[in-house]
């Protein structure tokens, strides 16, 4: 399929959609992510979609507000956010990692609850900012501008003086194999210093980031507490994650 033709065939899928996933686009067109990634900047380069993190949307829905975040399956990512709603306690030391999954996690957080976190995350710390008795820390560094997160050896030098209570982290893919793995070598080597610092590691999951691999990977299923989802215990895509010896809630 020419560029010209993949254009039109995104432009017409938005007639059928709302959004579009980056990943579930590449594999119905049986083309590479990158391929996609570089169709939707040119795309909204034009005006015609608007491109967020792992996928776009019309450009008609365009938020003038650079925070004001669409979440793509944002109910499954709802679902896992009350999930992991259970893992607060008050006055824990926590570390956030971004993604919108653990954004809509953030928008559920109780807004009296009172705890440290830590986050190289953009959006989700001036979401935590609305929330009181939050002591937030920032961790700055090189700012990847696509996912809005913070990279590098500054985020990494923090990390490694920390001692958190508990992780949330972010899932881009998990296999029952290869664990967790990251499409970026820099975002891999911060999220492996977040679970070296962190008494608990809990994985939030979406079930599109199930059974998927990426290039660089951050860590093994030994090193989770627990694997969130938005599917439930029985569900068979989960079965060989429960089958090792997972924590899958």
């Amino acid at each position: 399929m020419l560029k010209r033709e993949r254009h039109q065939y995104i432009m017409n899928k938005f007639q059928e959609v709302e959004k579009i996933n980056t990943i579930d686009l590449a594999l119905e067109l049986d083309i590479s992510e990158d391929t996609i990634r570089r169709d939707f900047n040119e795309l909204n380069n034009k005006g015609l979609i608007n491109k967020v993190y792992g996928g776009a949307f019309l450009a008609k829905d365009r938020s003038n507000n650079v925070f004001d975040i669409n979440i793509i399956n944002e109910e499954k990512k709802i679902i896992v956010g009350q999930k992991a709603l259970s893992f607060l306690k008050e006055g824990q030391v926590i570390i956030m990692s971004g993604g919108t999954t653990n954004l809509s996690f953030c928008k559920l957080i109780p807004i009296d609850f009172s705890a440290t976190i830590y986050t190289y995350s953009l959006p989700i710390a001036m979401q935590l900012s609305q929330h009181p008795n939050i002591e937030l820390i920032f961790i700055g560094g090189k700012l990847q501008k696509q996912a809005m997160v913070t990279i590098g050896i500054d985020v990494v030098q923090v990390l490694s003086k920390i001692k958190a209570d508990i992780c949330f982290l972010g899932v881009s893919s998990i296999d029952d194999n290869q664990g967790l793995t990251e499409k970026g070598y820099e975002v891999s080597v911060v999220k492996k210093e977040m679970i070296k610092a962190s008494g608990k590691v809990i994985a939030l999951a979406t079930s599109d980031k199930i059974n998927g691999k990426m290039m660089h990977k951050v860590c093994g299923l030994e090193q989770l507490h627990a694997v969130i989802t938005d599917l439930n215990a029985t569900s068979p895509k989960i079965k060989s994650f429960v089958d090792a010896g997972v924590n899958v809630i």
